[in-house]
Protein backbone atom coordinates (compact mmCIF):
# COMPACT_ATOMS: atom_id res chain seq x y z
CA UNK A 1 0.00 0.00 0.00
CA UNK A 2 2.87 2.37 0.77
CA UNK A 3 4.43 1.66 -2.64
CA UNK A 4 1.08 2.34 -4.31
CA UNK A 5 0.68 5.60 -2.38
CA UNK A 6 4.16 6.77 -3.40
CA UNK A 7 3.51 5.77 -7.02
CA UNK A 8 0.19 7.62 -7.17
CA UNK A 9 1.73 10.67 -5.52
CA UNK A 10 4.60 10.75 -8.01
CA UNK A 11 2.19 10.34 -10.92
CA UNK A 12 -0.01 13.14 -9.59
CA UNK A 13 2.95 15.48 -9.22
CA UNK A 14 4.38 14.47 -12.59
CA UNK A 15 1.05 15.13 -14.30
CA UNK A 16 1.30 18.70 -13.01
CA UNK A 17 -1.29 21.40 -12.62
CA UNK A 18 -3.58 19.63 -10.13
CA UNK A 19 -2.56 21.33 -6.91
CA UNK A 20 -1.61 24.63 -8.54
CA UNK A 21 -4.84 24.80 -10.53
CA UNK A 22 -6.85 24.15 -7.38
CA UNK A 23 -5.01 26.86 -5.44
CA UNK A 24 -5.51 29.38 -8.26
CA UNK A 25 -9.22 28.55 -8.45
CA UNK A 26 -9.43 28.85 -4.66
CA UNK A 27 -7.76 32.26 -4.88
CA UNK A 28 -10.20 33.36 -7.60
CA UNK A 29 -13.19 32.45 -5.41
CA UNK A 30 -11.79 34.26 -2.37
CA UNK A 31 -10.81 37.42 -4.24
CA UNK A 32 -14.16 37.62 -6.02
CA UNK A 33 -16.14 37.78 -2.76
CA UNK A 34 -15.09 41.34 -1.71
CA UNK A 35 -16.20 42.63 -5.11
CA UNK A 36 -19.60 40.99 -4.60
CA UNK A 37 -20.33 41.95 -0.98
CA UNK A 38 -18.44 45.23 -0.79
CA UNK A 39 -15.45 46.42 1.27
CA UNK A 40 -17.09 45.86 4.68
CA UNK A 41 -14.24 44.28 6.66
CA UNK A 42 -16.47 43.14 9.51
CA UNK A 43 -18.81 41.39 7.08
CA UNK A 44 -15.89 39.72 5.30
CA UNK A 45 -14.54 38.47 8.63
CA UNK A 46 -17.94 37.00 9.55
CA UNK A 47 -18.43 35.14 6.29
CA UNK A 48 -14.74 34.25 5.90
CA UNK A 49 -14.97 30.63 7.16
CA UNK A 50 -17.89 29.87 4.86
CA UNK A 51 -16.14 31.38 1.84
CA UNK A 52 -12.93 29.45 2.53
CA UNK A 53 -14.87 26.22 2.88
CA UNK A 54 -16.88 26.78 -0.30
CA UNK A 55 -13.75 27.71 -2.24
CA UNK A 56 -11.87 24.66 -0.97
CA UNK A 57 -14.82 22.38 -1.71
CA UNK A 58 -15.22 23.59 -5.29
CA UNK A 59 -11.46 23.46 -5.87
CA UNK A 60 -11.36 19.87 -4.55
CA UNK A 61 -13.77 18.77 -7.28
CA UNK A 62 -11.54 19.87 -10.16
CA UNK A 63 -9.42 16.75 -10.60
CA UNK A 64 -11.81 14.05 -9.42
CA UNK A 65 -12.84 12.99 -12.92
CA UNK A 66 -9.22 11.92 -13.61
CA UNK A 67 -8.94 9.74 -10.49
CA UNK A 68 -9.44 6.45 -12.37
CA UNK A 69 -9.24 7.63 -15.98
CA UNK A 70 -5.53 6.83 -16.52
CA UNK A 71 -5.94 3.39 -14.93
CA UNK A 72 -8.82 2.62 -17.28
CA UNK A 73 -6.86 3.74 -20.34
CA UNK A 74 -3.71 1.67 -19.60
CA UNK A 75 -5.59 -1.43 -18.45
CA UNK A 76 -4.42 -1.41 -14.82
CA UNK A 77 -8.00 -0.88 -13.68
CA UNK A 78 -8.94 -4.34 -14.98
CA UNK A 79 -6.03 -5.87 -13.07
CA UNK A 80 -7.25 -4.11 -9.95
CA UNK A 81 -10.78 -5.49 -10.30
CA UNK A 82 -9.75 -9.12 -10.84
CA UNK A 83 -7.60 -9.29 -7.70
CA UNK A 84 -8.13 -12.48 -5.72
CA UNK A 85 -8.57 -10.66 -2.43
CA UNK A 86 -12.06 -9.18 -2.53
CA UNK A 87 -10.98 -6.37 -0.22
CA UNK A 88 -8.06 -5.32 -2.42
CA UNK A 89 -10.04 -3.03 -4.81
CA UNK A 90 -11.48 -1.02 -1.90
CA UNK A 91 -8.04 -0.75 -0.26
CA UNK A 92 -6.51 0.38 -3.54
CA UNK A 93 -9.21 3.03 -3.98
CA UNK A 94 -8.57 4.19 -0.40
CA UNK A 95 -4.86 4.64 -1.12
CA UNK A 96 -5.60 6.43 -4.40
CA UNK A 97 -7.90 8.82 -2.51
CA UNK A 98 -5.16 9.58 0.02
CA UNK A 99 -2.68 10.24 -2.78
CA UNK A 100 -5.17 12.49 -4.60
CA UNK A 101 -5.84 14.42 -1.39
CA UNK A 102 -2.12 14.83 -0.72
CA UNK A 103 -1.33 16.14 -4.20
CA UNK A 104 -4.45 18.16 -5.06
CA UNK A 105 -6.25 19.09 -1.81
CA UNK A 106 -3.55 19.46 0.83
CA UNK A 107 -2.14 22.56 -0.98
CA UNK A 108 -5.58 24.15 -0.53
CA UNK A 109 -5.42 23.56 3.22
CA UNK A 110 -1.92 25.06 3.33
CA UNK A 111 -3.06 28.11 1.36
CA UNK A 112 -6.23 28.65 3.44
CA UNK A 113 -4.55 30.67 6.26
CA UNK A 114 -3.12 33.14 3.73
CA UNK A 115 -6.48 33.52 2.04
CA UNK A 116 -8.06 33.99 5.47
CA UNK A 117 -5.98 37.15 5.84
CA UNK A 118 -7.57 38.44 2.63
CA UNK A 119 -10.97 38.04 4.36
CA UNK A 120 -9.83 40.00 7.45
CA UNK A 121 -10.34 36.94 9.67
CA UNK A 122 -8.94 36.74 13.18
CA UNK A 123 -6.07 34.41 14.04
CA UNK A 124 -8.43 32.10 15.92
CA UNK A 125 -10.84 31.97 13.00
CA UNK A 126 -8.05 31.26 10.53
CA UNK A 127 -6.63 28.48 12.70
CA UNK A 128 -10.03 26.88 13.28
CA UNK A 129 -10.93 27.02 9.60
CA UNK A 130 -7.59 25.51 8.56
CA UNK A 131 -8.03 22.72 11.14
CA UNK A 132 -11.56 21.91 9.96
CA UNK A 133 -10.36 21.87 6.35
CA UNK A 134 -7.54 19.50 7.29
CA UNK A 135 -9.97 17.11 8.96
CA UNK A 136 -12.94 17.52 6.61
CA UNK A 137 -11.50 17.70 3.10
CA UNK A 138 -10.45 14.00 3.02
CA UNK A 139 -14.16 13.19 3.18
CA UNK A 140 -14.62 15.07 -0.10
CA UNK A 141 -11.97 12.89 -1.72
CA UNK A 142 -13.64 9.69 -0.48
CA UNK A 143 -17.07 10.78 -1.72
CA UNK A 144 -15.54 12.00 -4.96
CA UNK A 145 -13.98 8.59 -5.57
CA UNK A 146 -17.46 7.05 -5.71
CA UNK A 147 -18.63 9.73 -8.13
CA UNK A 148 -15.51 9.34 -10.28
CA UNK A 149 -16.04 5.56 -10.38
CA UNK A 150 -19.62 6.01 -11.60
CA UNK A 151 -18.51 8.35 -14.41
CA UNK A 152 -15.24 6.61 -15.33
CA UNK A 153 -16.70 5.00 -18.47
CA UNK A 154 -18.08 8.30 -19.78
CA UNK A 155 -15.94 10.37 -22.17
CA UNK A 156 -16.86 13.66 -20.49
CA UNK A 157 -17.75 12.77 -16.94
CA UNK A 158 -16.28 15.78 -15.17
CA UNK A 159 -19.55 17.69 -14.88
CA UNK A 160 -21.41 14.54 -13.85
CA UNK A 161 -18.93 13.89 -11.06
CA UNK A 162 -19.51 17.38 -9.68
CA UNK A 163 -23.29 16.97 -9.90
CA UNK A 164 -23.13 13.63 -8.09
CA UNK A 165 -20.70 14.71 -5.39
CA UNK A 166 -21.95 18.18 -4.45
CA UNK A 167 -25.20 17.10 -2.71
CA UNK A 168 -23.33 14.41 -0.78
CA UNK A 169 -20.71 16.77 0.65
CA UNK A 170 -23.27 19.22 2.07
CA UNK A 171 -23.13 17.64 5.58
CA UNK A 172 -19.33 17.96 5.55
CA UNK A 173 -19.66 21.61 4.56
CA UNK A 174 -22.27 22.29 7.25
CA UNK A 175 -20.28 20.85 10.14
CA UNK A 176 -16.98 22.25 8.87
CA UNK A 177 -18.37 25.79 8.73
CA UNK A 178 -20.25 25.33 12.03
CA UNK A 179 -17.07 24.30 13.83
CA UNK A 180 -15.11 27.21 12.34
CA UNK A 181 -17.82 29.68 13.37
CA UNK A 182 -18.04 28.18 16.86
CA UNK A 183 -14.34 28.85 17.43
CA UNK A 184 -14.90 32.61 17.16
CA UNK A 185 -18.43 32.77 18.61
CA UNK A 186 -17.93 32.61 22.37
CA UNK A 187 -21.19 30.89 23.51
CA UNK A 188 -20.98 28.14 20.87
CA UNK A 189 -18.79 25.10 21.62
CA UNK A 190 -16.22 24.17 19.00
CA UNK A 191 -15.76 20.52 19.90
CA UNK A 192 -19.19 18.95 19.08
CA UNK A 193 -19.39 20.00 15.39
CA UNK A 194 -15.67 19.31 14.98
CA UNK A 195 -16.04 15.77 16.34
CA UNK A 196 -19.04 15.17 14.06
CA UNK A 197 -16.92 16.39 11.13
CA UNK A 198 -14.14 13.96 12.08
CA UNK A 199 -16.70 11.14 12.43
CA UNK A 200 -18.05 11.91 8.95
CA UNK A 201 -14.55 11.69 7.50
CA UNK A 202 -13.91 8.34 9.20
CA UNK A 203 -17.29 6.99 8.10
CA UNK A 204 -16.76 8.05 4.49
CA UNK A 205 -13.20 6.67 4.55
CA UNK A 206 -14.88 3.26 4.85
CA UNK A 207 -18.02 3.71 2.76
CA UNK A 208 -16.50 5.76 -0.08
CA UNK A 209 -13.84 3.27 -1.25
CA UNK A 210 -16.28 0.35 -0.96
CA UNK A 211 -18.87 2.17 -3.05
CA UNK A 212 -16.23 3.23 -5.58
CA UNK A 213 -14.93 -0.33 -5.92
CA UNK A 214 -18.48 -1.61 -6.48
CA UNK A 215 -19.12 1.08 -9.11
CA UNK A 216 -15.87 0.19 -10.89
CA UNK A 217 -16.86 -3.47 -11.04
CA UNK A 218 -20.25 -2.52 -12.45
CA UNK A 219 -18.71 -0.25 -15.11
CA UNK A 220 -16.28 -3.03 -16.09
CA UNK A 221 -19.19 -5.42 -16.59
Amino acid sequence: MLALFLRETRLGIRAGGGGLTGVLFFLAVVTAVPFAVGPDLNLLARIGPAILWIGALLSSLLGLDRLFQADREDGSLDALLIARDRHMPALTVFVKCLAHWTVSVLPLVVAAPLFGLFMNMSAVGIGATALTLLVGTPAIAFIGAAGAAVAVALPRGGVLVSVLVLPLVVPVLIFGVSAAYAAVAEPNPFLPPFLILAALTLFLAVIGPIAAAAALRYSAD
